[in-house]
């Protein structure tokens, strides 16, 4: 029979306390306890259903967290008809109507939290920016070149980007300070119907459409776009989620034949430590 050392190519650790967060299949001696222990997964992450949103909708934006959420705009229903301005806060059992956008938006995109959001582009009025103060959106400043489809990036209403989009997938990212746009370092790779996540100064672009950059992946640093390694499965259209510019991940989404996807992705941008050598 194989010893642990032939299967992990290693010996088992002794440790005076528990590893903080131990990978599966780890083993290791406490010891303190003098028991011999092992980490285990005890179960898969699961989805359940919960409460419906008060007004059904799609191609809306959402922003927040799981205990304070915010969605707004949106489509109704079978596509048709008005573009939504419903907007509705979740506190992690229920959704609540609260105050209604000024200007109805579809393929809207939004940024901040549940008290302090912003909502920028979308169809008809892709100009249009609102602010949210937790009550009611106010109307600000207009971005420089209106679109929708787009994506956004950004943990506050006060510093936010806004990058590609239609018309014409374009390259166009504009930053917001709180009070207006400014157009800074276009996307090397125009498209629309991308996924952003991250921050105004360190965010993470991908998918998209047309096909022939449905894998393309782009990293921001405040200042320019880098282009990085592509996603595996080209998408568009799909979910995004990350803090900065040097982990997303990216989920759903269809491609260019239509089929939606349950695919996710993980993107890890490498990171470097600098130490001192010593002889």
């Amino acid at each position: 029979m194989a010893t642990y050392k032939e299967i992990k190519g290693t010996q088992i650790e002794v440790l005076a306390s528990d590893p903080s967060n131990p990978v599966e299949g780890q083993v290791w001696y406490n010891s303190t306890s003098n028991v011999l222990k092992g980490s285990v997964l005890t179960t898969a992450g699961t989805w359940a259903t919960a409460n419906a949103m008060n007004n059904a909708r799609f191609n809306l934006a959402g922003t927040g967290s799981t205990t304070a959420g915010l969605a707004f705009g949106g489509e109704p229903p079978g596509g048709g008809g008005s573009p939504r301005a419903f907007t509705e806060t979740w506190n992690g059992s229920a959704w609540t109507e609260v105050g209604d956008l000024n200007v109805g938006r579809e393929a809207i995109h939004g940024a901040g939290t549940q008290p302090a959001a912003i909502a920028a582009g979308g169809a008809p009025t892709p100009a249009d920016t609102e602010l949210w103060n937790g009550v009611s959106w106010t109307e600000v400043a207009d971005m420089n070149s209106g679109r929708h489809s787009g994506t956004m990036a950004g943990a506050t209403n006060t510093a936010a980007l806004y990058m590609g989009g239609t018309p014409g997938g374009v390259q166009l990212t504009e930053s917001w300070n709180g009070t207006g746009w400014t157009e800074v370092n276009d996307l090397n790779t125009g498209r629309t119907s991308l996924s952003g996540s991250g921050t105004y100064t360190s965010a993470v672009a991908s998918g998209g459409s047309p096909s022939s950059t449905d894998t393309a992946t782009e990293t921001w640093n405040g200042t320019n776009w880098t282009t990085e390694g592509n996603l595996n499965t080209g998408r568009e259209l799909a979910g995004a989620a990350g803090s900065d510019n040097s982990a997303s991940v990216y989920f759903g989404g269809r491609d260019s034949s239509g089929p939606a996807h349950a695919l996710t992705e993980e993107f890890t941008k490498p990171s470097f430590t600098v130490k001192t050598i010593t002889d």
